[in-house]
Formats: C-alpha cells, sequence, structure tokens
C-alpha cells in the first residue's frame, strides 16, 4: 500500500510522531550525563528521575483514553499531550538545578501519558479495518525514525559545538513545535465519530464487560510477550561488555531502530493481507533468534547481528498488537482499552527488566538473554494454543 492510499490525518500523526520523538531523543540521549557532569547530580537522582517519569506516564495513559471515550473526543487530548511535551523544551536549556529537570521530566511524562492512548485510537477512528495494520505500521515507522534521528543530530551538535548541551536542548524545541503544528493543521477527527455521553465512567466494571474475550486474550499476549523482551538497555550493556567503547555504545541503539523503522511498514501492510496470527509468531521466532544470538556473542559483530534481529522482531509485533487492540475494542471504548493495554505491558516490561537485571548480577549476560529466548518460546507455544482453538470454534 502507498503512503497516498492512507487517510490524510495518519500521515499527519506519523508526522507528529516523527517531530517529537527527534526532539524527545536529542534531550534524554544527553540528558543523564548532563545532569552529573554539568549539573553535579548523582546516579540515584538520575535514577529517580527517570522511574518517576515512566511510572507517571504509564498511569496517565489509562486515564487520558478512558477521558476520549467519555468526550468523545481524541484530537484536543493529543493537541493537549504533544503541547504540554513541547511546553518543557526551553526548561531543559535553562535548569540551572535538579529541580526544574525533575519539573520537565514530570510534565512531559504526563503529555506523553495524555496523548498516547487517544491518539492509537484516532488512528482506529479514521482508518478503515482492512488498511489498519499500515496505518499503525507507518506510524511506528515513523515515530521509530525519529529515535534514531534524534540521537544522531545531537551527536552532530555536540560535536560541532565542542560539547554545548544547552545548544542542543535548544536546537530540540524546534522539531516540538513543529510537531504540535502538525496536529492544529493536518489531523482532523472523522465527522462520524459517534460521540457517546456518559453518565458513568468507561472503567465501570459494566462498561469493561463490552470489551469482547479476544481484547483480553490480546492482554494477556502481550503481557507474556513483554516479560520475554526486556528494556534494550540490555542490549546496550552486551555491546559494552563484549569490549565496545562508551563513545559508541549508541550505535547499538541507531541500528535497532533504523532497522525497527524500515520493517514496521511493510510488516503492517503485510499484516493486512495475511494471517496476523502467523505474523505474531514470526516476530516471537525473530525475537528469540536475538535472544540466542546475544547469548552466545563472542564479539561486538554479533551483538549487532542480535539487535538486527531485535529491531525486526519490533517491527512484526508492535503496530500488529495496536492493531488487534483497535480491532477488537468497540468504537466508543478504544481509548480505554488502548489505555489498559498500555499500562499492562509496562508493567511487563517493567517486571522484565527488573528479573533481566537480577539475573544479569546473578549468572551474566548469557543466562540472561537465554532466559529471553525460554520465555518467547513459551509465548509462542501460548500463541499456537489459542490460533488453533480460535480456528476451531470459527469452524
Amino acid at each position: 500500500m502507498k503512503v497516498s492510499h492512507l487517510p490524510r490525518g495518519v500521515v499527519a500523526l506519523g508526522f507528529v510522531s516523527l517531530f517529537m520523538d527527534t526532539s524527545s531523543e536529542m534531550v534524554h540521549s544527553l540528558l543523564p550525563v548532563f545532569l552529573v557532569s554539568v549539573l553535579g547530580v548523582s546516579a540515584m537522582s538520575v535514577g529517580i528521575i527517570e522511574g518517576i517519569a515512566e511510572a507517571t506516564a504509564a498511569i496517565v495513559k489509562v486515564f487520558s483514553g478512558t477521558l476520549s471515550d467519555w468526550l468523545g473526543r481524541r484530537k484536543p487530548l493529543v493537541l493537549l499531550g504533544y503541547g504540554l511535551a513541547a511546553l518543557t523544551k526551553p526548561l531543559f536549556p535553562l535548569a540551572s538545578g535538579l529541580g526544574m529537570v525533575l519539573a520537565a521530566r514530570f510534565v512531559d511524562r504526563i503529555g506523553k501519558g495524555i496523548r498516547g492512548a487517544p491518539r492509537d485510537a484516532l488512528v482506529a477512528d479514521i482508518t478503515p479495518p482492512e488498511s489498519r495494520g499500515a496505518a499503525y505500521g507507518l506510524r511506528q515507522s515513523m515515530d521509530t525514525v525519529g529515535a534514531f534521528a534524534g540521537p544522531c543530530i545531537a551527536l552532530l551538535l555536540m560535536a560541532a559545538s565542542g560539547d554545548d548541551f544547552r545548544l542542543v536542548f535548544w536546537v530540540a524545541v524546534v522539531p516540538a513545535v513543529v510537531s504540535v503544528l502538525f496536529i492544529v493543521w493536518g489531523v482532523q477527527e472523522p465527522e462520524t465519530l459517534e460521540v457517546v455521553h456518559r453518565r458513568r465512567s468507561p472503567i465501570h466494571r459494566d462498561e469493561l464487560r463490552r470489551l469482547p474475550a479476544s481484547y483480553w486474550l490480546v492482554i494477556a499476549f502481550a503481557a507474556a510477550l513483554s516479560l520475554a523482551r526486556f528494556s534494550e538497555a540490555f542490549l546496550l550493556l552486551r555491546a559494552s561488555d563484549l569490549g565496545l567503547t562508551a563513545t559508541w555504545v549508541p550505535l547499538v541503539l541507531i541500528v535497532m531502530n533504523v532497522v525497527y523503522a524500515a520493517s514496521a511498514w511493510p510488516f503492517g501492510h503485510w499484516s493486512d493481507r495475511g494471517d496476523r496470527h502467523r505474523l505474531l509468531a514470526l516476530g516471537i521466532v525473530l525475537l528469540v533468534a536475538a535472544d540466542v544470538v546475544l547469548a552466545l556473542a563472542s564479539s561486538v559483530g554479533w551483538v549487532l547481528a542480535g539487535t538486527v534481529l531485535w529491531g525486526l522482531h519490533m517491527g512484526a509485533t508492535q503496530g500488529l498488537l495496536a492493531t488487534l487492540v483497535a480491532n477488537a475494542a468497540p468504537a466508543d471504548l478504544r481509548g480505554t482499552a488502548f489505555g489498559l493495554f498500555n499500562l499492562m505491558t509496562g508493567l511487563a516490561l517493567l517486571l522484565a527488566s527488573f528479573l533481566a537485571g537480577a539475573l544479569w548480577t546473578a549468572a551474566g549476560p548469557a543466562m540472561t538473554f537465554a532466559a529471553g529466548a525460554g520465555f518467547s518460546l513459551l509465548a509462542l507455544v501460548g500463541l499456537v494454543v489459542v490460533s488453533r482453538r480460535t480456528r476451531a470454534a470459527a469452524a
């Protein structure tokens, strides 16, 4: 499918994600070093900031998705979420202490939480069911372009300016503003979107009962898969463990995001034309292969090979899971459905990263990735069982 065949609003949301992620990653790729080397903050304080930020985003996603269902409107919340993120960007170059950085990160993650579920629901609202895989794939692909463009731009600006952190942070304001302008001028809600006025919250138990069993199966599977796929930080640690110097460690994430960005849209288009269960199975197989390669890696080259497989796994699964959520949930509960989905997968990923860290400390990196492969195989078995039962019920 050509990009021109997708709704204009989907393409606009893709550019929104691209520019905002470029801005955010320009800041986030340098922020830990800036805090420690310029502001004199301890490593423990950095961890506390990041923990508060990510926990805030996960919690807010549920409420923003529910609110978008209750209002029957998505765009105002999407605009508010991205607008808050843009407003925080000047606070980073102006920061003279930990307090301002903590406030900026807190508000930025509130913005991320506000926009996430309504944005994903809006993609489903404006896209025909037969094109949703390509739509989510395109948005995810463009988001991931920003994820590697941001660090690349930051590295170039740091080299050209003699490590001027504040200059990089000021430049990051520009793509954030462009992102908001794309929402204002390029995104429209469908006129046919049914507005449902409720007296009770969409997260009331009677409303949640309207979410079908197929939705809860997607939630369960996505959470299980998140347990098998821990934080990408362990890819960086594996590369460093095998001798990659600190200067070049960001190359690992750049490689992963390039592959992720290049594969997300083609896989999404494929999901619209074929068996989505088979594509999910392929994604799990790719994760198993990545874990095996990383467990057995004896050089940085093998780490990069495992990273490529990891990126392909992300491209095959992330947009597809969003498509399955959109198709399973009733139209007037999509925001709530995406909020719960993001919360459960986020908590599972947090648990997975904790377990991976414990395994790494106790038994080393090889055992960590071997355990990831084992969890992935369990998720694959579960997918096969569900697929067979689904086909049997349909017959």
